[in-house]
């Protein structure tokens, strides 16, 4: 559960972000006569028209989905693998790219060779090294997860691994979402958000949910196989090659075949160069509106970090196979599309955050009921698994979080597009997108990080000594006892955050919500010609 609430906080967020900001950089809204000639050409040109168009958008998001479900996938691989939370926590830096990369935006959009083309200039080559380096991973990421007889997952070099892929699949996206303003005319652009959407969330799910599935033994021979056989039908060097062979082929076609649109690139779109938009960003931090609403969306997230960051991984501890928690995600699916179009219309008024301010202490209770789910595990467990109704518990707990963290991110959205300087939308909208993933990203490394710190563990069977480290635990281990759980931080940390959150909804989220009474030239950055 947790990777897939991870990639709802990071993967959801970003989708949102990059089609506000493509929605935003098309420009500002057309007087009335204007919209209706352009009404009147898109019923001319229609879709059909740019078809091949935005079915090209759609492959090229569904290829960025890929490495953020492998990423994605990784942490329940480790926790089959026994890793430490500590492991964990360092792995969980694989996830930052996407909410960092406003730091690189501005160089992706100002540096490029024209001739070649505005986008193509980045998005070709990085699509050609994420390619490259997944066969070549394709050959090392065995030997990474480790053997299974002693040598456990080299947990910093797989980190680095997917930090890269992570980045790389950052700027393929800061790419794409600039030429899909290009690559579509006017009347079609909108379907660039939708190309956004479902192009990311199919990638996902075949790099993630997909792919423990095919990797799973169990999984496959119950449901594939007539004949049990030891393995997955694939391995994650199998699924590393095949996509990095699809990536190499479909930017070669890329490359050759597809044209950047000229004549639609809008003279907004050009910018002014990488200092003037870190000048920019600069100047709209320090607003006072704008760093107070960092400061507090920076730390509204803490209270449903363990149950966000650590509860999929416990679920796994306690026995939960990690294929059935990703197969979870996929009734899911229709739930994630059907509730931003029912939450949209309570968040379009004058004060949206009221949305987030009233879903935020239904969203903490069920980091208890989390908790519940995670204590509860042992208990039902028998032989075969786990009954049925105890994965219909899931579920339903599952939905109901998607419900209330939807409710928060629509109205964060909501508030970002309000406030914006529509001036200089598409740099806003980043920013305050930025700061809002980094408010989910952080607390959940902090959370797994202090799992270990805060559990307490006694050593039975063999006196004198104890479990406080890995070499006490060895020597307990050695000397004929085992170390036992007396208690366990993942409990503690969801004390604490509820206690923390419901602490941030008494104290800040008044505040907070006084954000929306501020008038307009609070949010209006004021720049020098």
């Amino acid at each position: 559960m947790a990777p897939a609430i991870a990639a709802e906080e990071g993967g959801r967020q970003r989708r949102a972000g990059s089609r506000q900001h493509c929605l935003a950089a098309a420009g500002e809204p057309l007087p009335a006569d204007a919209e209706a000639l352009v009404g009147a050409a898109g019923a001319a040109r229609g879709f059909r028209a740019e078809l091949g168009s935005i079915l090209l958008l759609l492959v090229l998001y569904v290829l960025q989905g890929i490495p953020l479900g492998l990423a994605g996938s990784v942490p329940l691989i480790l926790q089959s693998k026994s890793a430490s939370y500590t492991d964990q926590a360092f792995f969980s830096f694989v996830f930052w790219p996407f909410s960092l990369k406003l730091l690189w935006a501005p160089l992706v959009d100002a540096v490029y060779l024209r001739g070649f083309g505005r986008r193509k200039s980045w998005l070709v080559p990085t699509q050609y090294v994420l390619g490259l380096f997944m066969i070549y991973m394709s050959t090392q990421v065995d030997a990474l997860l480790g053997d299974g007889q002693g040598r456990g997952p080299d947990v910093r070099a797989l980190t680095v691994t997917f930090f890269l892929f992570e980045f790389l699949a950052a700027t393929q996206d800061i790419a794409v979402d600039g030429w899909a303003l290009t690559m579509l005319s006017r009347e079609n652009v909108g379907y660039a958000s939708t190309c956004n959407s479902v192009g990311q969330t199919a990638g996902y799910f075949l790099g993630n949910v997909l792919f423990l599935a095919l990797e799973s033994a169990s999984f496959c021979n119950k449901y594939l196989r007539l004949q049990p056989q030891p393995r997955g039908i694939v391995t994650l060097s199998d699924f590393l090659f095949f996509w990095g062979a699809v990536f190499l082929v479909t930017t070669t076609l890329v490359a050759f075949l597809k044209k950047e649109n000229k004549e639609l690139i809008p003279a907004k779109e050009e910018t002014k160069g990488i200092t003037d938009t870190y000048k920019l960003l600069f100047s709209i931090i320090r607003m006072p509106a704008v760093l107070t609403f960092c400061l507090l969306i920076l730390t509204s997230k803490v209270g449903f970090s363990a149950a966000d960051a650590v509860t999929g991984l416990k679920l796994v501890e306690e026995g939960v196979p990690k294929e059935h928690l990703a197969l979870l995600a996929v009734p899911m699916v229709p739930l994630q599309i059907i509730l931003p179009l029912v939450i949209s219309k309570y968040t379009a008024g004058p004060q949206p955050l009221n949305t987030f301010y009233k879903a935020m202490p239904f969203r903490l209770l069920l980091g208890l009921e989390f908790a519940f789910l995670v204590w509860w595990a042992p208990k039902v467990k028998h032989e075969g698994g786990f009954p049925v109704y105890y994965y219909a518990v899931v579920v339903l707990s599952y939905a109901l979080h998607q419900i209330t963290l939807y409710s928060m991110y629509v109205a964060i959205m909501a508030f970002n597009a309000k406030v914006s300087d529509p001036l200089i939308g598409g740099t806003y909208m980043t920013l305050l997108n930025t700061v809002s993933n980094l408010g989910g990203n952080w607390p959940s490394t902090v959370a797994l990080w202090l799992v270990d710190p805060l559990t307490v563990k006694e050593c039975a069977g063999a006196q004198g000594h104890s479990c406080g480290t890995a070499a006490a635990a060895e020597l307990c281990t050695e000397a004929g006892g085992s170390c036992v759980t007396t208690l366990d931080g993942y409990y503690v940390e969801s004390v604490v955050c509820l206690i923390l959150g419901f602490g941030w909804w008494f104290l800040l989220g008044p505040k907070f919500k006084k954000l929306q009474d501020e008038g307009q030239s609070s949010w209006k950055c004021k720049r020098s010609n």
